[in-house]
């Protein structure tokens, strides 16, 4: 049984070479790597493992959001050029598992019929206290299991999207994301030999805010057209209006908070990545300075941001029933997006209680 890994990345220094390392380990026999354009020392890394054998290596320095694409040419690559029995399409912030502890992804793959085709993987984000810069693969140590109306309270719309492994085929299909094949799923995957992924997606404010910068910006580029709620980009307008700093502040728990999330079951420990992958990038925490400003400013505007959501759906919802025009629903959200822009103009004043009135008004509008 050969199993295969596509990995498309961009300005990931502070972690691909520990996701490398670690699906070698689980026997990984092939890796499919696209490095699209990195500028921070990812391109450097990827070709040291090139050079040693350990990854076929490819280029694709366009930034137009062509994941579907790459990923696509990739996973057939996997299939046709290396006999994959197995393909998996992962990103360089997810490091996939079996979920029960004791063996290897090569020794469970190759346990798992092939008549399957292909099937969900589930993917749960890891979280821990917020750092400046840092890989965090120690600090990031406990699953998220946060109800939906807990991550809406820090400006989260939900948990990650499952993603899928599939039978290698050189006619495969992969959705922009990773999270959906051309490949039907014929059946479950026996009892046992379940496969999850640990994800990293908030490691510190210099990866994530770049990170942001560079999906926003790619998006730009295209000729794809995200929804108007669409999670990236609106944090990616939030870092152009300099008012992403403290939501990603308080999206992240302080001590106080992990052990009521531990004692709840909001959090949930687990430690097989932290115990056996050392993090490239040492931590370096948070300024104090302001921080619990900055961490009631973010509250404050995840709060706001629901009110404006919940504004918008409803603006919809009365354009449908009353047959209005488009244009006019347009300008409706272009009156609720005027909302965000005064947002920030109230944060570079440092008036936090008034985003608190704000909110209030808002409600009271809605009501």
């Amino acid at each position: 049984m050969k199993l295969a890994m596509t990995l498309m990345v961009r300005d990931e220094a502070d972690i691909v070479g520990a996701m490398i390392d670690h699906h070698l380990e689980q026997g990984v026999d092939t890796l499919i790597v696209t490095d699209n354009g990195s500028v921070d020392g990812t391109t450097e890394i990827l070709e040291d493992y090139a050079a040693r054998g350990q990854l076929v290596l490819h280029h694709d320095p366009e930034h137009r959001k062509q994941q579907a694409t790459t990923v696509t040419r990739m996973a057939r690559e996997a299939a046709v050029q290396h006999g994959a029995d197995w393909v998996l399409n992962a990103d360089a912030d997810e490091f996939w598992l079996p979920a029960a502890d004791g063996s290897t992804l090569k020794e469970t793959f190759d346990r798992i019929p092939v008549s399957i085709r292909a099937f969900d993987v589930p993917v749960h984000d890891m979280i821990g206290p917020a750092a400046s810069s840092g890989s965090g693969l120690q600090r990031l140590r406990y699953r998220d299991l946060r109800s939906v109306e807990a991550l809406n309270a820090v400006g989260l719309k939900a948990h990650a999207t499952h993603d899928v492994a599939h039978v290698g085929d050189p006619e495969v299909e992969v959705v922009q994301g990773n999270h959906f094949v051309s490949i039907d799923s014929r059946g479950p995957v026996p009892a046992g030999l379940e496969i999850e992924v640990l994800h990293f997606p908030w490691r510190s404010w210099e990866q994530y805010s770049r990170k942001v910068r560079n999906a926003g910006s790619a998006y730009d580029a295209s000729d794809l057209t995200p929804s108007p709620n669409h999670h990236g980009m609106r944090d990616y307008r939030r870092l152009l209006d300099g008012v992403l700093y403290p939501l990603y502040l308080c999206r992240h728990p302080d001590d106080a908070a992990i052990e009521a999330g531990l004692a709840s079951g909001e959090y949930v420990l687990d430690t097989r990545i932290a115990d056996r992958i050392p993090s490239p990038v040492p931590d370096v925490p948070v300024d104090p300075a302001n921080a619990d400003e900055q961490r009631a400013f973010g509250l404050a505007m995840a709060d706001l941001d629901r009110c404006l959501a919940q504004a918008d759906d409803r603006a919809a919802r009365e354009a449908a029933a009353r047959g209005l025009a488009e244009q006019e629903l347009a300008a409706t959200r272009h009156e609720i997006q005027a909302l965000h822009q005064q947002l920030a103009r109230m944060h570079s004043r440092r008036v936090v209680r008034l985003t608190d009135g704000a909110a209030r008004l808002l409600r009271g509008r809605r009501g």
